[in-house]
């Protein structure tokens, strides 16, 4: 049996210097984005993007690739001193009394913050809601604009991958899919970052 883990905990695929994060879009801007190694026309900055560290959470929110707009996967590798940027700016996007002094200093941090934070249920490759969450963060303003020009190592298309999983499991065979899908260990953070976005201690 997997052991318990904490409820709200990064898991990502990364190294020493990088992480994995994914996005997807219709073709147009994968295409665009893939030719270029980072994102540009005809994706917009103006607009919020999100990024998941969780290649499951990904598949259940693009549908494995087959949503409409979502049909290409994208993993995007990143620097880890970006994401740390990304963090130390960013707010959750609902009111926490564990973390706000009220509801006014919440939605001041929040105007003021770049970058938006959800803890969603994650999800098993079977696509089963689970007990702990994923991370989700919305790019908004300078954070678009860092995460574009500054943060962005290499971008790969994954949507063959989140088909041939969905396949397997579609035919029942979890274990074969979960063997190509990256592994995901807990992302170390400092305290301060900890307690900005409300993550448990690992």
């Amino acid at each position: 049996m997997e052991p318990v883990r904490p409820q709200r905990q990064i898991r990502t695929a990364h190294d020493d210097d990088t992480l994995t994060v994914y996005q997807a879009y219709p073709p147009a801007i994968a295409d665009a984005a893939l030719d270029a190694g980072t994102f540009v026309a005809p994706f917009k900055r103006e607009r919020m993007t999100w990024i998941k560290p969780s290649f499951r959470w990904m598949m259940y929110r693009s549908g494995w690739g087959t949503k409409p707009d979502q049909e290409r996967v994208l993993a995007v590798r990143i620097c880890r001193d970006g994401f740390a940027w990304a963090l130390a700016h960013a707010c959750l996007s609902h009111y926490d009394r564990d973390l706000h002094s009220s509801a006014d200093a919440w939605k001041e941090q929040l105007r003021a913050s770049p970058v938006r934070i959800q803890w969603d249920p994650d999800r098993s490759t079977n696509q089963q809601e689970l007990p702990h969450r994923a991370i989700q963060m919305g790019l908004t303003g300078e954070a678009v604009h860092r995460y574009v020009d500054e943060w962005i190592i290499g971008i790969t298309d994954v949507t063959d991958l989140a088909h041939e999983t969905h396949a397997l499991v579609r035919a029942g065979e979890t274990t074969k899919a979960n063997a190509p899908i990256p592994a995901e260990p807990p992302y170390p953070l400092s305290e301060l970052l900890r307690a900005r976005i409300g993550a448990d201690k690992s």
